[in-house]
């Protein structure tokens, strides 16, 4: 039994095979038998190369970001006047917005450079390409090598301003005496808060300089005065330049816009003219035409009344409203009863001879006579087609009247026992026009119907009609404007037997109401009779 366990009974290379196999492996000698392994000598291999393959890629693209970087740096200006940086917040955010005196600087500069030819015209073009689809190339190029001067910059002209520079016209003139008030703002086209109290032409200026920064500009701080007018609308550059294309008239001075107009008609400057936009609110009322054709607008009545005692009748294109006063509608706003009663009421407005008045406006109607005054300028600057509205066509009336009114005075002398062949009467085809459409407005003084009109004297001659013989033999008869009305045919043929021929006051023949229009009218011509 020792003997037994004493030894092992297994062959002795069976038992040394056995033993060998039950001894853990050294780590040295499982590398050695994994490295000359082919299978891991392959995935060693594959390994390596794509570690050396990533390596060149992330190499090169390292390289390639560098050289990218330093460009981008290299391409940065230096930091000066035109070029300013901001630094970053405490946490890498963008710094605020620069102050508005900043941005405006920042406008400026651009606006100067871009007037000097440092603007990329292709910038130009992209942003006006909708205009010059619409017009044609030929037709914008006259649009963009146009002078317009624009004279008033309040609702009306801030926006057909606005309207012409945004649409291509490179080169304005604008010439406003005033400032910029807050009661402006409700219809101003461009005006803020930040721009009440300064010259309207600066404030348009600056602010259409971040729309269209490469437009030219020429700012007249300064009232329109006739005796300015051939510096005022001189050629572009103090008259080195070209004449002006167009003129637009937005002034709501009677006086200075008649000046202004009646300028233009005398040196055959093109001119189109705003009627009132005040008291005014249908916009589907506003027509562009003539302005012997304008009415329902007192401010196109006066206007046009003015001018025709100066000469001019037509030929002068306005914009105007149609829309009629009535209950409930706005309003002419009086001054209080204490003001008139203080005398001088002329003190009371900014300049002499202008408005103090408040003008009620709704803001909405001055952009659309703007808006229609920069659409029939674009149109007539280009020759695009378009309708014009023309004068009333009224001559052969006119002729007419003058006639009728020849033929009374011829039978006034005949009855006065008096020879009238050979009479002339001191009265053009023009007076008449004037007396008919501006005393009288185109109505009968009786009745107030338009049709079939005729002019005659209101009262007989106290010591019957008078005619006056030259040297020459030229006969003539003194007949003043203020002695006629107008009336229907059938009314003037009865008034011709009630009352010049029978001597009867008119009092007797017609009531009250009549009378009394016949004498306001006349007033309102002694008014308008120093303009002559």
């Amino acid at each position: 039994m020792e003997q037994r366990r004493g030894r092992d009974p297994r062959p002795a290379s069976r038992r040394d095979y056995t033993d060998q196999a039950s001894r853990p492996e050294s780590m040295s000698s499982w590398i050695e038998r994994q490295l000359s392994s082919h299978q891991v000598q392959l995935a060693a291999t594959a390994l390596v190369s794509g570690v050396t393959v990533a390596g060149l890629i992330y190499g090169g693209q390292a390289i390639r970001r560098k050289v990218a970087v330093e460009q981008l740096k290299a391409s940065i200006p230096p930091l000066d006047e035109e070029h300013q940086a901001q630094q970053l917040t405490d946490f890498g955010a963008a710094s605020p917005l620069p102050s508005a005196a900043k941005e405006e600087e920042r406008v400026s500069a651009l606006a100067r450079r871009a007037q000097q030819g440092d603007y990329d015209e292709d910038l130009i073009n992209e942003q006006l390409t909708r205009t010059a689809s619409f017009l044609t190339p030929p037709r914008f190029e006259k649009l963009r090598g146009s002078f317009l001067i624009v004279v008033g910059l309040g609702g009306v002209g801030s926006h057909c301003t606005s309207a012409l520079a945004r649409s291509g016209v490179s080169h304005i003139r604008l010439i406003d005496f005033d400032q910029v008030t807050l009661s402006s703002l409700n219809r101003h086209a461009v005006a803020t808060l930040a721009d009440v109290g300064t010259p309207k032409v600066q404030c348009m200026r600056k602010r259409l300089e971040a729309v269209v920064p490469w437009v030219q500009w020429e700012c007249l701080n300064e009232v329109w005065r006739e005796g300015q007018g051939e510096r005022l609308l001189a050629g572009w550059d103090n008259g080195r330049g070209s004449k002006p294309d167009y003129v637009v008239d937005a002034i709501d001075n009677i006086d200075s816009k008649v000046e202004l107009l009646k300028y233009c008609h005398e040196h055959n400057i093109k001119v189109v003219s705003s009627m009132g936009a005040g008291c005014k609110s249908d916009p589907t009322r506003i027509f562009v035409g003539d302005i012997s054709a304008s009415m329902e607008d007192p401010l196109s009545r006066a206007t046009r009344r003015k001018l025709k005692l100066l000469g001019v009748n037509e030929g002068i294109p306005v914009v105007y409203s149609t829309e009629k006063p009535g209950p409930g509608k706005a309003q002419l706003l009086p001054l209080p009863e204490e003001e008139f009663l203080k005398g001088k009421v002329d003190e009371l407005s900014v300049l002499p001879d202008f408005r103090a008045r408040i003008l009620p406006v709704l803001g909405t109607m001055p952009a659309v006579f703007g808006l229609a005054i920069a659409n029939f300028v674009i149109l007539e600057i280009t020759d695009y087609p378009h309708e014009f509205g023309t004068g009333k066509g009224r001559e052969k009336m006119y002729d007419g009247i003058l006639s009728g009114l020849q033929g009374l005075e011829e039978r006034l002398a005949r009855d006065a026992g008096q020879d009238p062949l050979g009479l002339k009467i001191p009265v053009t085809k023009d007076d008449v026009g004037y007396i008919v459409e501006e005393v009288f407005r185109g109505k009968s003084v009786l009745s107030g119907l338009p049709t079939r009109l005729a002019l005659t004297r209101w009262r007989a001659p106290k010591d019957g009609i008078q005619i006056h013989q030259m040297w020459n033999g030229q006969k003539y008869s003194k007949l003043k404007l203020e002695e006629l009305v107008c009336m229907t045919k059938e009314e003037a043929a009865m008034h011709e037997k009630e009352v010049l021929k029978s001597g009867k006051p008119p009092e007797v023949i017609y009531d009250a109401d009549a009378v009394q229009l016949v004498e306001r009218r006349r007033q309102e011509e002694r008014q308008y009779r120093r303009f002559r």
